[in-house]
């Protein structure tokens, strides 16, 4: 109120100006405006009314003289931005230098823009520097004071500090990013799986079918073993994208850090060098983790240690078996380990390092040294977590100047029994002859599923939607089907929903569901019921002929 009546005595002033040089008068006039706003009865005086009202927003206000650069606050100067009236200059130039650099031309311009066209509002969001060095978000709203000829004479701005919003906004807007790359993801590895399959069955069907020996024998089996390591990247896509965390298996660390090498060089660039170390026993290095989420967390080491080797440096990988026997026996770093054995995987940076106090609250939760923007703090926290679900430990060594080492202690368990994978055969495959319906929309993998089952057997029809399948059973009516081999995500009609169509006719009907996506990212009435026969992709022959003869043999012992 007190801002109210003090711009409604400038304008007066400007257009008075024997007025203005008589301060008394003005100062009169102003006292009999503000009683006139404020009954007398009221106890507070309206300088003491206007500090309270602006207290309790938190808000700083400027008030800008446009015509000569004068700048004075009337409230918030120290409470909301800390400076003190001896430290703050009493010209624009104070205010226009406390602006973050990013946001200075763009905030001067909307102003000189909201001045020139004649309004008499302004409203801006920009970062301004506080006085311990940080930066506040801070949203203005301004009065444009203009005299008789419409000329800006004096611009009176309210800043809020909005920095809590901006950041729930910001960690919003990257949560929305995360969720969408996680369906981007989901489908790419969707449409890679149907492409897997493809590669996986014409490269075992070529192998039997031929019966090619030698080199070109070798070279299919060369784009089958590619296609297989092609499915285990499609999986990491699908865990990103999956809400849960997937079940641990057996993995041998040498073979899972050597895979991927290739991606580390991409992550740090050119003036970054890798070297490795494996201890390479006779039977590897094995250990029970979830594979996807020990790739990301060499993965988050491995960011760390690039951003802090700015101008280049080099990496080291280093992996070895450590057996604990005693307490006496605790290798430095590794005191919270039990007796037993252990794989260990060291990621070494020659980067800045860091000092005592940084590495006492490395793992806490959103606890980071990187500049706003550049992480979450959340890596090492979530990294942690991992391992000790894991039943192991992680632990660093640092010292500034000297770089970093993360040592990750796993439990070492014996090597799995080798794959039993062999060549497929035809003659080796289970066949059949009963007549089975293949509804795929993808063309590839109904061909190459269609030409396996035939070649096994079997009768079989194709369709590649809901309609068309619906089509082909009305036409052979007086035929039944033995079983229904469907994708569970198709055009018009999802394979659960024709599946619960055909045996509302058919009830005999057996169901086998194919899919390359996660069943979580399906919408609940298209999921499969719990007991229901389901073949991921990619599949090869050998597992489609398996998996459909287990589903026409089911229930008749019953």
């Amino acid at each position: 109120m007190r801002l109210a009546t003090e711009i409604q005595g400038d304008e007066t002033s400007a257009q008075n100006p024997a007025r203005s040089q008589n301060p008394s008068s003005r100062n009169s006039t102003l006292k009999r405006e503000t009683h006139h706003e404020i009954p007398e009865s009221h106890p507070i005086e309206s300088a003491e009314h206007f500090a309270i009202v602006a207290r309790a927003t938190n808000d700083a206000v400027r008030d800008w003289n446009v015509k000569t650069g004068a700048l004075s606050w009337p409230q918030g100067l120290a409470a909301l931005l800390g400076y003190h009236s001896s430290t703050a200059s009493e010209d624009i130039g104070f205010w226009q230098k406390q602006i973050h650099p990013q946001d200075r031309a763009r905030t001067a311009g909307s102003i000189r823009d909201a001045l020139a066209a004649g309004g008499d509002h302004w409203t801006g969001e920009y970062r301004f520097r506080h006085f311990n060095g940080s930066y506040l978000d801070l949203l203005e709203r301004a009065l444009i004071v203009r005299d008789s000829a419409g000329a800006a004479i004096r611009f009176v701005g309210s800043l809020m500090d909005v920095t809590a919003r901006k950041q729930l906004q910001d960690q919003l807007v990257r949560s929305q990013k995360m969720e969408a790359f996680g369906q981007l993801a989901g489908g790419v590895a969707h449409d890679f799986n149907n492409f897997l399959t493809t590669i996986l069955g014409y490269s075992d069907l070529l192998l039997d079918e031929i019966g090619m020996k030698g080199a070109v024998a070798g070279h299919i089996g060369e784009i089958r073993g590619a296609a297989g390591r092609a499915s285990v990247l499609t999986a990491q896509l699908l865990a990103f994208s999956r809400k849960h965390p997937l079940a641990p298996r057996v993995i041998e660390v040498n073979s899972l850090l050597t895979n991927l090498e290739r991606s580390l060089l991409r992550l740090l660039g050119e003036d970054i060098s890798v070297q490795c170390h494996f201890d390479r026993g006779k039977d590897g290095l094995h250990t029970k983790v979830d594979p996807s989420q020990l790739t990301q967390i060499i993965l988050n080491l491995v960011v760390n240690a690039r951003d802090a080797m700015r101008n280049g440096g080099r990496l080291t990988l280093e992996t070895a078996s450590l057996s604990i026997e005693t307490s006496e026996e605790r290798e430095i770093g590794s005191e919270e380990l039990d007796p037993g054995d252990y794989v260990r995987i060291s990621v070494t940076d020659n980067g800045v390092g860091m000092s005592d106090e940084v590495k006492q609250h490395l793992f806490e939760p959103f606890f980071t040294t990187k500049d706003e923007g550049r992480g979450s703090g959340l890596g090492l926290a979530t990294s942690y977590g991992i391992v000790r679900q894991s039943g192991g430990h992680i632990c660093v060594q640092s010292e500034l100047g000297k770089g970093t080492t993360v040592k990750i202690f796993l439990p070492k368990v014996p090597a799995p029994p080798p794959p039993s994978y062999k060549r497929p055969s035809r003659n080796k495959m289970p066949t059949g002859i009963e007549s089975i319906l293949v509804l795929e929309d993808d063309i590839s993998v109904r061909h190459i599923s269609v030409r396996v089952l035939r070649t096994l057997g079997y009768d079989v029809i194709e369709a590649a939607n809901g309609d068309d399948a619906q089509q082909l059973i009305g036409k052979r009516a007086d035929k039944k089907i033995d079983l229904l081999l469907t994708d569970m995500v198709m055009p018009q009609m999802s394979g659960r929903h024709f599946a619960d169509w055909l045996r509302k006719t058919s009830p005999q009907t057996k169901v086998v569901f194919i899919s390359g996506y996660l069943e979580e990212s399906l919408h609940p009435g298209d999921r499969r019921d719990q007991g229901m026969f389901f073949l991921p992709k990619p599949f090869d022959p050998e597992q489609l002929a398996t998996k459909i003869r287990e589903a026409l043999d089911s229930g008749k012992d019953g």
